[in-house]
C-alpha cells in the first residue's frame, strides 16, 4: 500500500482543521511547484499553544501532514513547536513516499512562519537561524 494508515486516518479525519479568529500567530507556506499551500494559525498563551488550527489546500498528503503536525505542538511550548521537524511528522505518520516527503516539509515550515509571526507581533526576540529556510523542493521529485 502506498500510504500508511495514519496517512489515510489523518487525511479522512483531519484534526484541527479551521481558523482561529484574532490568531496569535499565522504562519502561511506554499510550494508552487506542486501547489500545496498551508496555512496554521496558534493560540499562545503565556509561551504554550492552547489552540492551533490549519487550512491546506493540496494532496492528501499535504492534509495529513498538517494534521499531524498541528496535534503534535498542541499544548506544547513554543520552543518545542519550533524542534518539530519534517522528519518527525513523517516519522508519526508511519512514513510517506518519498516524492511526498515536501509535504511534511511545509507543515514544519508553516509551523515556524506561525510562531516567527507571532513573535513579530509582540516584539519578542529570536534567532533568525532558526527560521532560514533549509530546504527548497527542487530535489524531491515533484
Amino acid at each position: 500500500m502506498l500510504y500508511s494508515d495514519k496517512v489515510m486516518d489523518h487525511f479522512t479525519h483531519p484534526r484541527n482543521v479551521g481558523t482561529i479568529e484574532n490568531a496569535d500567530g499565522i504562519g502561511e507556506v506554499g510550494n508552487p511547484k506542486c501547489g500545496d499551500i498551508m496555512r496554521i494559525y496558534l493560540k499562545i498563551d503565556n509561551d504554550i499553544i492552547t489552540d492551533v488550527k490549519f487550512s491546506t489546500f493540496g494532496c492528501g498528503s499535504a492534509i495529513a501532514s498538517s494534521s499531524m503536525a498541528t496535534e503534535m505542538i498542541k499544548g506544547k511550548p513554543l520552543s518545542q513547536a519550533l524542534e518539530l521537524t519534517n522528519k518527525a511528522v513523517v516519522e508519526a505518520l508511519d512514513g510517506l513516499p518519498a516524492h511526498k516527503l515536501h509535504c511534511s516539509v511545509l507543515a514544519e515550515e508553516a509551523v515556524k512562519a506561525a510562531v516567527k509571526d507571532y513573535y513579530d507581533k509582540n516584539g519578542i526576540e529570536y534567532d533568525h537561524e532558526k527560521f532560514a529556510q533549509k530546504h527548497d523542493c527542487e530535489h524531491c521529485g515533484e
